[in-house]
Protein backbone atom coordinates (compact mmCIF):
# COMPACT_ATOMS: atom_id res chain seq x y z
CA UNK A 1 0.00 0.00 0.00
CA UNK A 2 3.03 2.22 0.75
CA UNK A 3 4.54 1.81 -2.38
CA UNK A 4 0.70 2.72 -4.29
CA UNK A 5 0.66 5.98 -1.84
CA UNK A 6 4.37 7.14 -3.31
CA UNK A 7 3.78 6.27 -6.74
CA UNK A 8 0.58 8.34 -6.56
CA UNK A 9 2.79 11.55 -4.70
CA UNK A 10 5.23 11.43 -7.49
CA UNK A 11 2.46 11.64 -10.34
CA UNK A 12 1.55 14.14 -8.47
CA UNK A 13 4.53 16.02 -8.62
CA UNK A 14 5.81 15.43 -11.89
CA UNK A 15 3.23 17.69 -13.54
CA UNK A 16 4.11 20.75 -11.39
CA UNK A 17 8.18 20.42 -12.38
CA UNK A 18 9.47 22.81 -15.64
CA UNK A 19 7.81 22.99 -19.37
CA UNK A 20 6.26 19.89 -19.17
CA UNK A 21 4.63 17.07 -20.99
CA UNK A 22 1.25 15.80 -20.23
CA UNK A 23 2.11 12.64 -17.71
CA UNK A 24 0.76 9.19 -18.14
CA UNK A 25 -2.53 9.02 -16.95
CA UNK A 26 -2.02 4.95 -16.83
CA UNK A 27 0.12 4.48 -14.23
CA UNK A 28 -2.06 1.63 -12.04
CA UNK A 29 0.29 -1.03 -11.17
CA UNK A 30 -0.10 -4.72 -12.51
CA UNK A 31 -1.12 -7.51 -10.37
CA UNK A 32 2.03 -9.13 -8.67
CA UNK A 33 2.81 -12.44 -10.50
CA UNK A 34 1.36 -15.01 -8.17
CA UNK A 35 -0.03 -18.53 -9.35
CA UNK A 36 -2.79 -18.37 -6.80
CA UNK A 37 -5.64 -16.44 -6.06
CA UNK A 38 -8.43 -16.06 -3.39
CA UNK A 39 -11.03 -18.58 -3.51
CA UNK A 40 -13.53 -16.02 -3.21
CA UNK A 41 -12.26 -13.79 -5.76
CA UNK A 42 -14.12 -13.46 -9.20
CA UNK A 43 -12.85 -16.56 -11.78
CA UNK A 44 -11.92 -13.69 -14.24
CA UNK A 45 -9.81 -11.40 -12.04
CA UNK A 46 -6.67 -12.51 -9.81
CA UNK A 47 -6.66 -11.47 -5.85
CA UNK A 48 -2.95 -12.03 -4.70
CA UNK A 49 -2.71 -13.55 -1.63
CA UNK A 50 -0.10 -10.89 -0.71
CA UNK A 51 -2.16 -8.28 -1.50
CA UNK A 52 -5.55 -10.05 -0.35
CA UNK A 53 -7.70 -6.64 -0.63
CA UNK A 54 -6.94 -5.46 -4.09
CA UNK A 55 -8.97 -7.30 -7.00
CA UNK A 56 -6.89 -7.32 -10.72
CA UNK A 57 -9.00 -7.33 -14.20
CA UNK A 58 -7.57 -5.12 -16.11
CA UNK A 59 -6.35 -6.22 -19.79
CA UNK A 60 -8.81 -9.35 -19.70
CA UNK A 61 -10.75 -8.20 -22.37
CA UNK A 62 -13.61 -8.25 -20.45
CA UNK A 63 -16.95 -7.15 -21.82
CA UNK A 64 -18.82 -6.58 -18.19
CA UNK A 65 -17.87 -6.30 -14.49
CA UNK A 66 -17.85 -9.20 -13.01
CA UNK A 67 -19.88 -9.57 -9.11
CA UNK A 68 -17.04 -8.16 -6.53
CA UNK A 69 -16.39 -9.81 -3.21
CA UNK A 70 -16.94 -8.47 0.04
CA UNK A 71 -13.89 -7.35 1.48
CA UNK A 72 -12.28 -5.79 -2.33
CA UNK A 73 -10.62 -2.37 -1.43
CA UNK A 74 -8.85 -1.94 -4.73
CA UNK A 75 -10.38 -2.87 -8.19
CA UNK A 76 -8.93 -2.92 -11.48
CA UNK A 77 -10.84 -3.02 -14.47
CA UNK A 78 -9.02 -0.62 -16.93
CA UNK A 79 -7.99 -1.71 -20.50
CA UNK A 80 -11.33 -3.96 -21.08
CA UNK A 81 -14.05 -3.79 -23.48
CA UNK A 82 -16.78 -3.16 -20.75
CA UNK A 83 -19.85 -1.10 -21.61
CA UNK A 84 -22.26 -0.53 -18.45
CA UNK A 85 -21.96 -1.16 -14.82
CA UNK A 86 -25.04 -3.44 -13.76
CA UNK A 87 -27.01 -3.29 -10.93
CA UNK A 88 -25.70 -5.57 -7.90
CA UNK A 89 -21.32 -6.09 -8.87
CA UNK A 90 -21.15 -3.58 -6.20
CA UNK A 91 -23.32 -4.77 -3.56
CA UNK A 92 -20.84 -7.00 -1.54
CA UNK A 93 -18.37 -3.91 -2.20
CA UNK A 94 -19.35 -1.84 0.85
CA UNK A 95 -15.25 -0.97 1.40
CA UNK A 96 -14.02 -0.32 -2.06
CA UNK A 97 -11.56 2.65 -1.80
CA UNK A 98 -10.19 2.55 -5.43
CA UNK A 99 -12.60 2.03 -8.61
CA UNK A 100 -10.38 2.00 -12.30
CA UNK A 101 -12.17 2.11 -15.13
CA UNK A 102 -9.84 3.64 -17.15
CA UNK A 103 -9.96 2.69 -21.53
CA UNK A 104 -13.43 1.32 -21.73
CA UNK A 105 -16.18 2.32 -23.57
CA UNK A 106 -18.98 2.89 -20.59
CA UNK A 107 -21.37 5.83 -21.51
CA UNK A 108 -23.13 7.66 -18.99
CA UNK A 109 -26.65 5.85 -19.57
CA UNK A 110 -25.18 2.66 -19.15
CA UNK A 111 -24.57 3.15 -15.24
CA UNK A 112 -27.14 1.71 -13.63
CA UNK A 113 -28.74 3.48 -9.99
CA UNK A 114 -27.51 1.71 -6.81
CA UNK A 115 -24.08 0.97 -8.18
CA UNK A 116 -21.50 3.80 -8.05
CA UNK A 117 -23.55 6.12 -5.84
CA UNK A 118 -23.66 3.63 -2.69
CA UNK A 119 -19.61 3.36 -2.77
CA UNK A 120 -19.88 5.43 0.07
CA UNK A 121 -16.08 5.13 1.01
CA UNK A 122 -14.86 5.41 -2.21
CA UNK A 123 -11.56 7.66 -2.22
CA UNK A 124 -10.93 7.14 -6.05
CA UNK A 125 -12.45 7.28 -8.93
CA UNK A 126 -10.69 7.12 -12.74
CA UNK A 127 -12.76 6.89 -15.16
CA UNK A 128 -10.67 8.06 -17.83
CA UNK A 129 -11.41 7.09 -21.67
CA UNK A 130 -14.50 6.06 -22.18
CA UNK A 131 -17.67 7.23 -23.07
CA UNK A 132 -19.42 9.65 -20.65
CA UNK A 133 -21.52 12.88 -21.70
CA UNK A 134 -22.04 13.67 -18.33
CA UNK A 135 -20.19 13.51 -14.47
CA UNK A 136 -21.72 10.00 -12.98
CA UNK A 137 -23.01 10.39 -9.50
CA UNK A 138 -23.96 11.17 -7.30
CA UNK A 139 -20.03 10.74 -5.91
CA UNK A 140 -19.10 9.54 -2.51
CA UNK A 141 -18.12 12.65 -0.18
CA UNK A 142 -14.98 10.61 0.67
CA UNK A 143 -13.31 10.84 -2.85
CA UNK A 144 -10.13 12.35 -2.94
CA UNK A 145 -9.21 11.95 -6.48
CA UNK A 146 -11.55 12.26 -9.37
CA UNK A 147 -9.97 11.63 -13.14
CA UNK A 148 -13.13 12.11 -16.17
CA UNK A 149 -9.88 12.84 -18.94
CA UNK A 150 -10.95 12.10 -22.47
CA UNK A 151 -14.53 11.56 -22.60
CA UNK A 152 -17.34 13.35 -23.76
CA UNK A 153 -18.61 15.63 -21.45
CA UNK A 154 -20.39 18.49 -22.27
CA UNK A 155 -22.22 19.18 -18.89
CA UNK A 156 -21.16 19.09 -15.15
CA UNK A 157 -24.02 20.25 -12.95
CA UNK A 158 -23.01 22.06 -10.25
CA UNK A 159 -23.78 20.10 -7.94
CA UNK A 160 -21.92 17.59 -9.27
CA UNK A 161 -18.90 18.03 -6.62
CA UNK A 162 -21.55 19.66 -4.09
CA UNK A 163 -20.44 18.51 -0.18
CA UNK A 164 -17.03 16.72 -1.52
CA UNK A 165 -14.67 18.53 0.98
CA UNK A 166 -11.88 15.93 0.92
CA UNK A 167 -11.29 16.24 -2.93
CA UNK A 168 -7.80 17.31 -3.76
CA UNK A 169 -7.21 16.32 -7.46
CA UNK A 170 -9.69 17.04 -10.70
CA UNK A 171 -8.83 16.24 -14.12
CA UNK A 172 -11.38 17.30 -16.35
CA UNK A 173 -9.36 17.28 -19.78
CA UNK A 174 -10.22 16.58 -23.47
CA UNK A 175 -13.54 17.07 -23.38
CA UNK A 176 -16.32 19.12 -24.46
CA UNK A 177 -16.27 21.55 -21.48
CA UNK A 178 -18.29 24.98 -21.82
CA UNK A 179 -17.64 28.43 -19.32
CA UNK A 180 -20.96 27.80 -18.42
CA UNK A 181 -20.88 24.14 -18.47
CA UNK A 182 -18.34 23.76 -14.94
CA UNK A 183 -20.60 27.65 -13.78
CA UNK A 184 -20.31 26.95 -9.93
CA UNK A 185 -19.02 23.27 -10.17
CA UNK A 186 -15.97 24.20 -7.63
CA UNK A 187 -17.18 26.65 -5.04
CA UNK A 188 -18.04 23.68 -2.16
CA UNK A 189 -14.24 21.91 -3.05
CA UNK A 190 -12.17 23.28 0.39
CA UNK A 191 -9.12 21.11 -0.55
CA UNK A 192 -8.59 21.10 -4.09
CA UNK A 193 -4.83 21.02 -5.21
CA UNK A 194 -4.97 20.29 -8.90
CA UNK A 195 -7.24 21.50 -11.23
CA UNK A 196 -7.18 20.38 -14.87
CA UNK A 197 -9.46 21.78 -17.46
CA UNK A 198 -7.37 21.93 -20.37
CA UNK A 199 -8.27 20.84 -24.04
CA UNK A 200 -11.93 22.07 -23.62
CA UNK A 201 -13.98 24.47 -25.28
CA UNK A 202 -13.49 27.62 -22.07
CA UNK A 203 -13.45 31.10 -22.57
CA UNK A 204 -12.91 31.72 -19.52
CA UNK A 205 -10.53 30.93 -16.59
CA UNK A 206 -12.86 29.02 -14.46
CA UNK A 207 -15.07 30.82 -11.83
CA UNK A 208 -15.08 30.28 -8.18
CA UNK A 209 -12.36 27.68 -7.57
CA UNK A 210 -10.74 27.41 -4.07
CA UNK A 211 -8.08 29.44 -2.29
CA UNK A 212 -6.44 26.38 -1.94
CA UNK A 213 -5.49 25.82 -5.28
CA UNK A 214 -1.62 24.89 -5.97
CA UNK A 215 -1.90 24.33 -9.43
CA UNK A 216 -4.49 25.11 -12.74
CA UNK A 217 -4.06 23.97 -15.94
CA UNK A 218 -6.49 25.38 -18.69
CA UNK A 219 -4.24 24.81 -21.80
CA UNK A 220 -5.35 24.51 -25.13
CA UNK A 221 -8.75 26.32 -24.96
CA UNK A 222 -10.06 29.53 -26.56
CA UNK A 223 -9.38 31.98 -23.54
CA UNK A 224 -8.57 35.75 -24.47
CA UNK A 225 -8.67 37.18 -21.30
CA UNK A 226 -7.76 37.06 -17.71
CA UNK A 227 -9.75 38.14 -15.37
CA UNK A 228 -8.81 41.60 -12.80
CA UNK A 229 -7.82 40.35 -9.88
CA UNK A 230 -8.10 36.51 -10.71
CA UNK A 231 -5.11 35.54 -9.21
CA UNK A 232 -5.18 37.74 -5.84
CA UNK A 233 -8.32 35.42 -5.08
CA UNK A 234 -5.66 32.45 -5.07
CA UNK A 235 -3.23 32.69 -2.52
CA UNK A 236 -1.69 29.74 -2.58
CA UNK A 237 -1.52 28.93 -6.65
CA UNK A 238 1.97 28.05 -7.70
CA UNK A 239 1.55 26.92 -11.24
CA UNK A 240 -0.66 28.32 -13.87
CA UNK A 241 -0.85 27.14 -17.46
CA UNK A 242 -2.97 29.11 -20.05
CA UNK A 243 -0.90 28.05 -23.57
CA UNK A 244 -2.36 27.76 -26.81
CA UNK A 245 -4.79 30.60 -26.12
CA UNK A 246 -6.35 33.58 -27.73
CA UNK A 247 -4.76 35.58 -25.01
CA UNK A 248 -3.73 38.95 -26.08
CA UNK A 249 -2.42 42.27 -24.22
CA UNK A 250 -5.78 43.99 -23.54
CA UNK A 251 -6.88 40.51 -22.27
CA UNK A 252 -4.07 40.69 -19.47
CA UNK A 253 -5.14 43.52 -16.36
CA UNK A 254 -1.89 45.59 -15.38
CA UNK A 255 -0.68 43.34 -12.25
CA UNK A 256 -2.80 40.84 -12.81
CA UNK A 257 0.26 37.86 -12.88
CA UNK A 258 2.33 40.18 -10.15
CA UNK A 259 1.48 37.97 -7.50
CA UNK A 260 3.76 36.38 -5.21
CA UNK A 261 3.03 32.57 -4.76
CA UNK A 262 3.71 32.38 -8.41
CA UNK A 263 6.39 30.04 -9.36
CA UNK A 264 5.33 28.44 -13.26
CA UNK A 265 3.59 30.50 -15.61
CA UNK A 266 2.99 29.47 -19.41
CA UNK A 267 1.33 31.95 -21.76
CA UNK A 268 2.73 30.46 -24.64
CA UNK A 269 0.95 30.18 -28.29
CA UNK A 270 -1.26 32.97 -27.45
CA UNK A 271 -0.78 36.29 -29.25
CA UNK A 272 0.76 38.50 -26.69
CA UNK A 273 2.97 41.54 -27.91
CA UNK A 274 4.53 42.58 -24.89
CA UNK A 275 5.82 40.60 -21.91
CA UNK A 276 3.20 40.82 -18.97
CA UNK A 277 4.19 42.13 -15.24
CA UNK A 278 5.30 39.73 -12.88
CA UNK A 279 6.41 39.29 -9.41
CA UNK A 280 10.03 38.60 -8.57
CA UNK A 281 9.84 35.15 -6.93
CA UNK A 282 8.19 34.07 -10.41
CA UNK A 283 10.49 30.87 -11.30
CA UNK A 284 9.77 29.75 -14.87
CA UNK A 285 7.77 31.97 -17.23
CA UNK A 286 7.47 30.29 -20.83
CA UNK A 287 5.91 32.91 -23.73
CA UNK A 288 7.03 30.73 -26.69
CA UNK A 289 5.62 31.39 -29.84
CA UNK A 290 3.56 34.95 -29.31
CA UNK A 291 4.05 38.06 -31.31
CA UNK A 292 6.20 39.78 -28.79
CA UNK A 293 8.28 42.28 -30.34
CA UNK A 294 10.14 44.61 -27.51
CA UNK A 295 11.72 43.20 -24.42
CA UNK A 296 10.57 45.55 -21.13
CA UNK A 297 12.77 44.68 -17.95
CA UNK A 298 10.89 46.61 -16.00
CA UNK A 299 7.85 44.35 -16.44
CA UNK A 300 10.31 41.77 -14.85
CA UNK A 301 12.28 43.64 -12.29
CA UNK A 302 10.92 47.29 -11.22
CA UNK A 303 14.20 48.04 -10.21
CA UNK A 304 17.91 45.88 -9.81
CA UNK A 305 19.93 45.96 -6.64
CA UNK A 306 22.30 43.92 -4.81
CA UNK A 307 18.99 42.33 -2.54
CA UNK A 308 15.98 42.44 -5.62
CA UNK A 309 16.18 41.19 -8.79
CA UNK A 310 14.19 37.98 -10.43
CA UNK A 311 14.26 34.37 -9.28
CA UNK A 312 13.48 33.81 -12.45
CA UNK A 313 15.55 30.54 -14.15
CA UNK A 314 13.49 30.03 -16.95
CA UNK A 315 12.56 32.49 -19.59
CA UNK A 316 11.27 31.40 -23.02
CA UNK A 317 10.93 33.46 -25.87
CA UNK A 318 11.68 31.68 -29.20
CA UNK A 319 9.07 32.07 -31.42
CA UNK A 320 8.78 35.71 -31.21
CA UNK A 321 9.54 39.11 -33.42
CA UNK A 322 12.40 39.61 -30.61
CA UNK A 323 16.32 38.59 -30.70
CA UNK A 324 19.22 38.36 -28.19
CA UNK A 325 20.32 41.89 -28.76
CA UNK A 326 16.95 43.14 -27.64
CA UNK A 327 17.58 42.56 -24.11
CA UNK A 328 18.28 46.07 -22.21
CA UNK A 329 21.97 46.50 -20.75
CA UNK A 330 20.53 45.75 -16.78
CA UNK A 331 19.29 42.71 -18.00
CA UNK A 332 22.21 40.41 -16.36
CA UNK A 333 21.77 42.46 -12.99
CA UNK A 334 17.52 41.58 -12.98
CA UNK A 335 18.37 37.71 -14.35
CA UNK A 336 21.33 36.93 -11.91
CA UNK A 337 19.40 33.62 -11.08
CA UNK A 338 18.54 32.71 -14.91
CA UNK A 339 19.88 29.44 -16.26
CA UNK A 340 17.77 29.55 -19.44
CA UNK A 341 16.80 32.52 -21.82
CA UNK A 342 15.91 31.18 -25.24
CA UNK A 343 15.28 33.45 -27.98
CA UNK A 344 15.05 30.82 -30.94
Amino acid sequence: MFALSFFLLAELLCQSLGQYDYYDEHYVPSAPLEVLSSPTCAQECECPHTFPTAMYCNERNLKFIPIVPSGIKYLYLQNNHIEEIKAGVFDNATDLRWLVLDNNNIASDKIQAGTIDKLSKLEKLLFSYNKLTKPPGPLSKSLDELKLISNQLSSFPASTLSGMENLTTLHLSKNKLTTESITGAFKSLKSLVLLDVSENKLKKLPSGVPPSLLMLYADNNEIDSIPNGYLAKLPALQYLRVSHNKLVDSGIPAGVFNVSSLLELDLSFNKLKSIPEINESLEHLYLQVNEINKFDLTNICKFSSPVNYSQLRTLRLDGNNIKHSSMPDDTANCLRQASEIIFD
